[in-house]
C-alpha cells in the first residue's frame, strides 16, 4: 500500500494519515524544481517544521514501516493469555483443597503467578472469591398473583382508601453492656464491650402508612394472634371512618388465625393482601425496621424492658414528626423480568 492510500483510507488512523499528507506534500516539487522547504510543507498541512522533518526523515530510512509508532520503552510482558485464561478458569470451576474459598496466596501457588498478579486479573475479571451473598427464592405457588397484586397498591392505590404495611419486629432485645461505654475522641471511635447483659424482649407491631410515611406502632410482650388483633384495632381507631384499609402482610401464623378471620368479618372495610412467602422484601415496613435498627437499637443502651420500649416510642414519636415515605419504583412486570433472568443463571432452579 502507498502513502497515497494510506492518506485517502477512510479506516486509517488519523496520525497515521496525517504523516502520509506530510510525506506526499514533501514529493510535491516548486515551479522552480526545487523540492517545497519544510516551512512550506507545514504551512500547508498545519504542523510544525519540526514534524515535518521528523517524518521526512522516518520515511526515508524506513519507506512506510517508518511511519509507524516505534516500540515504547517498558518491561517484556511475562504472563501470557493462556496463563490468564488458566487463572480465571481454575477460580470460576474449582476450590482449594483445604478452604471453601481461594485467595490471592493460594490460587497464586496453584497457578505458578505472584500474588499480585493473581489480585491484578481478579481485578480486570470483576472476579470476588472472598465475597459471597445469600438469596431465597420463594416456592409460593400464587407468587406472580400476589407479586401484581401487592406491587399495584404501591403504584396505583385505590382512592378513598388507606395502604398501610404491617409487620412484626419480634424478640427486640433490651441489651446492656457489660462495662461502660467509652465515648468518640478525635482520632478514636467509640467502644463497647463485645459482651452484654440481657435484660428481656419486647415486641413492636408497627404500620407504614405508604402515602405519608407516617407509623401506627403498638408494644407487647408477647406476640400472638391476641396481640395482632388488638394491634388491628388500634389501627381501625386511628384510621379516619369512611375509608378503606388495606393490610399488606406477611403469611405469619398469627395474620390468619379463627379470631383474625373473625375479627375482620365484623370489620368489613379491613381487607389483608399477603406477600408471597420467603419474599419480606416486598414489605416496605422492612424497610423501615431496618433503619430503626440502624439509628437507634444497634448500638443502644438499654438496663430494662421499659427502657427499650420508651426509646422505641420515642423514635416513632420523632419519626412521625417529619415522616419520610419510601418511594416504590419498579413494576411487577420488571421485578419478575428480573427474577426470570436470576433463576435462568442459576443451575436445577426449576424455573
Amino acid at each position: 500500500m502507498s502513502s497515497g492510500s494510506w492518506e485517502r483510507g477512510q479506516s486509517t488512523p488519523q496520525a497515521l494519515a496525517l504523516r502520509a499528507r506530510i510525506v506526499l506534500a514533501c514529493a510535491v516539487t516548486e515551479p522552480t524544481g526545487l523540492p517545497r522547504s519544510a516551512t512550506a510543507v507545514a504551512g500547508g498541512v498545519g504542523v510544525t517544521t519540526e514534524t515535518v522533518a521528523k517524518w521526512r526523515r522516518r520515511f526515508l530510512q524506513g519507506r512506510l514501516d517508518g511511519l509507524g509508532d516505534a516500540p515504547r520503552p517498558g518491561r517484556v510482558r511475562t504472563v501470557t493469555d493462556e496463563q490468564v485464561a488458566e487463572l480465571v478458569r481454575a477460580t470460576l470451576e474449582t476450590k482449594p483443597k483445604n478452604a471453601t474459598h481461594w485467595s490471592t496466596r493460594s490460587m497464586a501457588s496453584r497457578v505458578g503467578l505472584s500474588q499480585s498478579t493473581v489480585s491484578r486479573v481478579w481485578r480486570a475479571f470483576g472476579l470476588q472469591p472472598h465475597r459471597a451473598e445469600s438469596f431465597k427464592l420463594s416456592t409460593d405457588p400464587f407468587f406472580v398473583d400476589k407479586v401484581h397484586d401487592v406491587v399495584g397498591l404501591y403504584l396505583d392505590p385505590p382512592e378513598r382508601a388507606w395502604v398501610l404495611c404491617v409487620d412484626e419486629k419480634s424478640q427486640i432485645q433490651a441489651l446492656d453492656r457489660s462495662q461502660p461505654v467509652l465515648p468518640m475522641m478525635p482520632g478514636v471511635p467509640e467502644r463497647a464491650s463485645h459482651d452484654y447483659v440481657r435484660s428481656g424482649t419486647t415486641t413492636l407491631f408497627a404500620a407504614l402508612d405508604i402515602a405519608s410515611g407516617k407509623v401506627i406502632g403498638s408494644l407487647h410482650r408477647r406476640h400472638r394472634a391476641a396481640e395482632f388483633k388488638r394491634f388491628l384495632a388500634k389501627i381501625d381507631r386511628e384510621v379516619p371512618a369512611g375509608l378503606d384499609v388495606h393490610l399488606i402482610c406477611d403469611n405469619y401464623a398469627t395474620h390468619k388465625t379463627e379470631a383474625i378471620k373473625k375479627w375482620m368479618l365484623a370489620h368489613p372495610r379491613f381487607q389483608l393482601h399477603f406477600t408471597p412467602t420467603s419474599s419480606s422484601w416486598l414489605n416496605m415496613v422492612e424497610r423501615w425496621f431496618a433503619e430503626m435498627a440502624n439509628k437507634k437499637l444497634r448500638r443502644g443502651v438499654h438496663r430494662s424492658v421499659q427502657a427499650l420500649e420508651r426509646d422505641i416510642r420515642a423514635w416513632i414519636a420523632d419519626w412521625n414528626n417529619n415522616p419520610r415515605p419510601y418511594v416504590w419504583t419498579k413494576s411487577a412486570d420488571q421485578i419478575l423480568e428480573s427474577l426470570a433472568a436470576y433463576c435462568r443463571r442459576i443451575k436445577d432452579s426449576g424455573h
